[in-house]
């Protein structure tokens, strides 16, 4: 494989690594993954390179494009590990960040707590200045002041420092002050609320940009290793960071906002997904990603994912751009246990990459989904990862014995009941993003990836009546793929609260252009030629007096139209709109695309010969359907071909995942290799 070139797209999951790289002349792709280090992820990654490019006899000179989806920000949240953060901000709004939205955390528990600051009382100073709602400075800021609050910061030892003040997203100078004072003299982190999020709200503005300057040390650092570690194995290009909205950004953009990055890993298989799906010919689909954690579930219409720019990172609103996605603890490695009322739980609490499931021989005894998997002949009982990895199959039914004890049944019936249970819960969440919003499942595909969403797909869909499952042709490294399918973004916003009248039509186009311009800047630091950029402009409408915004795409500047396009988007929503209530413009936005060269995904011409040529084993599998243990033929999906259909009950294995088809259900592969389920 000389003289060739090649791109690496790269995702760290809890359990595994995927690594997917693609060769450009050729137009193939090749797979790996290796367990993740939870301790350091970079080590992990250069493990799968290092064994990747092995493996297939790459130069690593030749990899021109590195892209990388990190785990780093949204772990360091929900482990608290951040930086020592102190919070700069207007004098009387210190406790914004206790007071919140004044929600219980719990409705009927009164005891529970809420989540922990991320930054104590003691390191949240004020300083009393003072902007209006139009942006009129009612008092100017003291320099005094601001050099007395930074000294008593730096005596506490600070990592970073967020600066947010009251109505900086019109006013930002102030913030701007500070930030300058702090810098000129210290390498303390700084974050301020007009660069990481200038729009109203200021309890999800000073949480953001808190969240932003709690991550910021960590990141920086870990991205200044990784590029480092990548430099010493001859990788020649700088890596890119996945955000959270699907789209990539530098690495050095990544260290200025990474909040970004908290929620990048699902964003990514969503992007995956959604290509090969429009490839096959669906447009509506449901992505089912589940991993050995966690379970992601996220609704495409019209091959445009949804986006929500109002979630939760760990117990934290922000209000970045996101794909929106469901995440929930269950994944092959998810603990099955009996709680204290005798009902059966799953997760989310996970045996990880280490110790892992019980028939992984790491240490690990309790049982999991992937263990009750392997008692009920779905799994492989002897290896996994197409042999790379050995398996003890009586190490799972021996863990499922803490179930059948509690429960007082058998092994089987306990790994029948973990997995009901498991499957459950990702109802549950796939209702929530469809059902739940109006859409009907009969008119969408799922289409399932992750080591092992094609093992539980076929159940699922049964049960939430979708007609059709894709499984895409490397279902395990699919996230790792769409890396290589990720375009350039970012988004920018800015608040400016007006009637849509046409009288404002000049305004409207004053704040679009002002954000064009910022969106330009950053794609020409970027690197992003004029020919390869696409701007999209929406705003965040409501009725005057409403308390919530819809987001509204504007294609031309049509005040009338945009009220209408309004109008429609209320009805999708709520099921009602009103002509005769005046309609209020909030959140303008403009998102900036950078569109990078990507993979051709090859099409492969139909070929002679059976599915049956592609059996390679038979074992007893239980299905529900039987109600008892059924010889079942497996395929190696390696050998399967265009056009080869298998009737269930079946299993197909392949390195990265195992696909089980029912009984009663048919699967035809296409073009694309993708198996489709009906």
């Amino acid at each position: 494989m000389n003289n060739m070139k090649y791109r690496l797209g790269i995702d760290v999951g809890g359990t595994f690594t995927d690594l997917s790289l693609f060769e450009e002349r050729a137009e193939s792709v090749f797979n790996f993954k290796v367990p993740t280090t939870p301790e350091d992820p970079s080590e992990g990654i250069l493990n799968g390179i290092r064994a990747m490019i092995s493996k297939y006899d790459v130069d690593a000179n030749e990899i021109l494009y590195l892209g990388h989806g990190s785990t780093i920000a949204t772990n360091a949240i929900l482990e608290l590990k951040g930086a020592k953060t102190g919070l700069i901000t207007t004098k009387g709004f210190a406790d914004i960040l206790e007071i919140g939205r004044q929600k219980r955390p719990h409705l009927y528990d009164l005891y529970a707590d809420k989540p922990p600051c991320l930054v104590p009382r003691y390191l949240r100073k004020e300083i009393d200045e003072r902007v209006l709602y139009d942006g009129t400075v009612l008092k100017e800021i003291s320099e005094g002041e601001v050099e007395e609050v930074i000294d008593e910061l730096e005596k506490e030892n600070i990592e970073s420092v967020a600066i947010c003040f009251l109505y900086s997203f019109i006013h930002p100078d102030h913030e701007i002050y500070v930030k300058n004072k702090i810098t000129k003299n210290s390498d303390i982190y700084v974050s301020i609320s007009s660069e990481v999020l200038p729009e109203f709200r200021e309890y999800e503005r000073i949480v953001t940009t808190v969240l932003n300057a709690y991550l910021g040390p960590r990141m920086s650092s870990y991205i200044e290793s990784f590029k480092n570690k990548i430099k010493k194995i001859n990788i020649p290009v700088t890596p890119y960071i996945v955000q959270s909205n699907g789209g990539i950004m530098s690495v050095d953009t990544a260290s200025r906002f990474p909040v970004h990055t908290a929620l990048s890993g699902p964003a990514a298989g969503v992007v995956g997904a959604n290509l090969l799906a429009e490839l096959s010919g669906f447009n509506n689909i449901i992505t089912f990603d589940m991993g050995g954690t966690s379970t992601d579930v996220s609704l495409v219409e019209n091959n445009l994912p949804l986006m929500s720019t109002d979630k939760n990172i760990g117990d934290y609103p922000t209000r970045i751009p996101v794909i929106d996605v469901q995440v929930i603890g269950a994944g092959g490695g998810s603990i099955a246990f009996v709680d204290v009322g005798g009902s059966l739980k799953v997760g989310p609490q996970s045996a990880g990459a280490v110790p892992g499931p019980a028939c992984y021989e790491r240490g690990g005894t309790l049982p999991t989904v992937t263990d009750a998997n392997v008692v009920l002949g779905r799994l492989n009982p002897k290896f996994l990862l197409d042999g790379g990895m050995e398996i003890d199959a009586k190490a799972s039914r021996n863990s499922m014995e803490r179930i059948s004890q509690e429960m007082g049944f058998g092994d089987i019936e306990a790994a029948k009941a973990i997995i009901t249970v498991v499957n459950s819960n990702m109802g549950r969440a796939i209702r929530k993003i469809s059902i739940e919003r109006g859409y009907n499942l009969r008119e969408f595909t799922l289409v399932a990836f992750g080591g092992a969403g094609p093992l539980h797909a076929s159940l699922l869909a049964k049960e939430l009546n979708i007609p059709t499952i894709l499984i895409p042709v490397e279902p395990g490294t699919l996230s790792s793929l769409g890396i290589l399918l990720t375009d350039i973004r970012m988004d920018f916003v800015k608040t400016n609260i007006m009637i849509a009248d046409k009288k404002n039509t000049s305004l409207i186009e004053d704040t679009f252009n002002y954000l064009i311009r910022q969106a330009n800047g950053w794609l020409d630091s970027e690197r992003v030629s004029k020919d390869d950029r696409i701007i999209n402009r929406t705003i965040d409408m409501r009725y005057e007096g409403q308390n919530y915004e819809i987001p509204v795409k504007v294609e031309k500047m049509d005040v009338d139209q945009i009220v209408l396009d309004f109008y429609s988007g209320h009805k999708r929503y709520y099921g009602y709109f009103f002509e005769d209530i005046p309609v209020q413009l909030i959140n303008f936005r403009v998102t900036a695309y950078g569109i990078v060269g990507k993979p051709k995904l090859k099409k492969h011409d139909v070929a002679k010969g059976s599915a049956e040529n592609a059996v390679v084993d038979r074992r007893k599998v239980f299905f529900e359907e039987a109600g008892e243990f059924l010889p079942t033929p497996i395929y190696a999906r390696s050998k399967l071909l265009v056009r080869n259909t298998i009737q269930g009950p079946a299993i197909i294995e392949q390195l990265s995942s195992t696909t089980v088809i029912l009984p009663n259900q048919s699967a035809v592969v296409d073009e694309y290799l993708n198996i489709i389920i009906k």
